[in-house]
């Protein structure tokens, strides 16, 4: 296993540790002497910045792998879900707004698979990334705006809205995209039938004049 695969499958056994931190009750709320709310956000950008490094270390090695394409967005979609879920439950994100955030990622995963088992691509949203940095800076900002930091509170809040937004935005955006693709995919390929047929259909008229 190469090292950008490595920091994935990294990325994904730190979903449950974050989970543990955040959710578990502890004696004073501390873990080794530090707030677990520090904690939690530490394992949480720590994870975040392997998402980073590891598509810069695979593009920069050359070491883009089948398994690394497959591994590194099941881990991105891990550690946001858990950590949304996590807020939720801490009563930091309100529930509805994690749900359309979690909805758009589910609609955006059975679209890409329907796309891809037809042979068609569908392009990454650049409202996909915006979302993405919104969603860490949120997760982050509401972890340490718990009970202090008041500031980093109303910074996720307002963080957390633009992740929502742009998640609507982005998920109506990829639907569009599809329905396009798949229809302009379904004509060619009626045209290549059409054509098929007509080449044949000359074929045969051909040979029967031969004889």
């Amino acid at each position: 296993m190469n090292l950008p695969n490595a920091l994935t499958v990294g990325r994904i056994f730190l979903v449950p540790l974050l989970v543990v931190v955040l959710l578990t009750k502890f004696e004073g709320r501390l873990i080794l002497g530090m707030r677990k709310e520090l904690v939690g956000a530490a394992i949480f950008g720590l994870a975040s910045l392997t998402d980073v490094l590891d598509g810069y270390l695979a593009r920069r090695r050359k070491q883009i792998t089948t398994l690394g394409q497959l591994m590194d967005p099941l881990a991105d979609k891990l550690l946001i879900t858990a950590a949304l879920v996590s807020l939720v439950q801490m009563d930091l994100a309100p529930g509805w707004m994690v749900v359309v955030i979690l909805g758009r990622e589910f609609l955006v995963t059975v679209l890409r698979s329907i796309a891809h088992a037809r042979g068609v691509v569908i392009p990454a949203s650049p409202l996909g990334k915006v979302k993405m940095v919104t969603q860490v800076i949120a997760i982050l900002a509401l972890i340490l705006g718990r009970d202090h930091l008041q500031q980093f509170f109303v910074l996720g809040t307002i963080a957390l809205w633009v992740a929502v937004i742009t998640a609507l935005v982005s998920g109506i955006d990829y639907y569009r995209k599809f329905s396009y693709l798949m229809s302009s995919g379904a004509s060619v390929q009626a045209n290549h039938a059409a054509a098929r047929a007509a080449a044949n259909a000359a074929e045969r008229r051909s040979r029967a004049s031969a004889r």
